[in-house]
């Protein structure tokens, strides 16, 4: 919804190098709750390593770490790849958005929903549907009570 704000440090280190900086925006997300419309800021802080995906001698370091079957350390966590001495930014503000989202986006801690039964916005008013619910499974008992 906002200019994208992007500022980093870039610290070289032979062929690796580390960006250390602050992306910084305002994304629109759909509450999981009420399928409603919000504003979310986001502010989030990298410090990201980037090494060549073809070292030096022409041999690929191929894909990513932990791909082998070896276990994923601290370090493999915050390493990217780069080709042809080009660091993607936009891979690296997109990555940086999808990580600060939450799981379940809500517009609110107390959104309520939409009513199960008529899908009515919750937050917005009542809607008149029955709150009580009673299990199908036992629909036939419920039948022979009232019999008796």
């Amino acid at each position: 919804v906002d200019p994208v704000t992007l500022a980093f440090d870039v610290f070289k280190d032979g062929r690796r190098f580390t960006l250390v900086g602050r992306v910084a925006t305002t994304l629109r997300l759909t509450c999981s709750r009420c399928l409603e419309g919000f504003m979310l800021p986001v502010d989030s802080s990298f410090d990201l390593a980037y090494v060549p995906r073809v070292s030096p001698d022409g041999s690929r370091s191929d894909v990513a770490a932990g791909t082998d079957g070896s276990e994923l350390g601290e370090d493999d966590l915050g390493t990217a790849y780069y080709d042809e001495d080009v660091i993607d930014l936009g891979q690296l503000v997109q990555e940086q958005f999808y990580l600060a989202l939450p799981m379940k986006p809500l517009c609110s801690d107390a959104c309520r929903g939409l009513c199960s039964q008529c899908g009515a916005n919750l937050n917005k008013g009542e809607c008149g549907c029955s709150t009580t619910w009673v299990d199908p499974r036992l629909a036939a008992l419920g039948a022979l009570r009232k019999d008796s």
